[in-house]
């Protein structure tokens, strides 16, 4: 496997651990992600949104303190909107994450981490 194509695989992971992710927490087959982008989602007291918008100014360190920082992993919202977070990154090309300090690896992490915490450990087993 070459540099490219882990890279890539990296992503396609976090999106079916996102996609599995939202399928339990709305009790049925969910298949699109994207679209969840749409709905207002809080996190650690902070608009998803915002979030985001420091990820694409480069604030990627701060914004991810941010999201954990204050985090209930109990809140299916708030584990819903930090799965999203992640989405995000993935979709970030791997220069932009280098030149602000991260790493597709690093976003794989943080997506267990939180799928640890909130109790879906299982599901990290499942899609390695």
């Amino acid at each position: 496997m070459n540099f490219e194509d882990e890279k890539d695989y990296i992503m396609r992971i976090i999106k079916e651990m996102v996609s599995a992710l939202f399928s339990i927490l709305l009790g049925r087959k969910f298949v699109s992600v994207e679209l969840e982008l749409a709905n207002k989602y809080e996190v650690s007291g902070k608009d998803l949104r915002d979030l985001l918008a420091m990820v694409d100014a480069g604030e990627i360190n701060e914004a991810e303190n941010l999201l954990l920082d204050g985090m209930d992993y109990a809140n299916q919202d708030e584990v819903a909107a930090a799965a999203l977070f992640y989405q995000y990154l993935s979709e970030k090309e791997e220069a932009f994450l280098l030149q602000n300090n991260y790493s597709k690896e690093e976003v794989l992490e943080g997506m267990k981490w939180v799928m640890q915490k909130a109790g879906y450990a299982d599901l990290n087993a499942i899609m390695e």
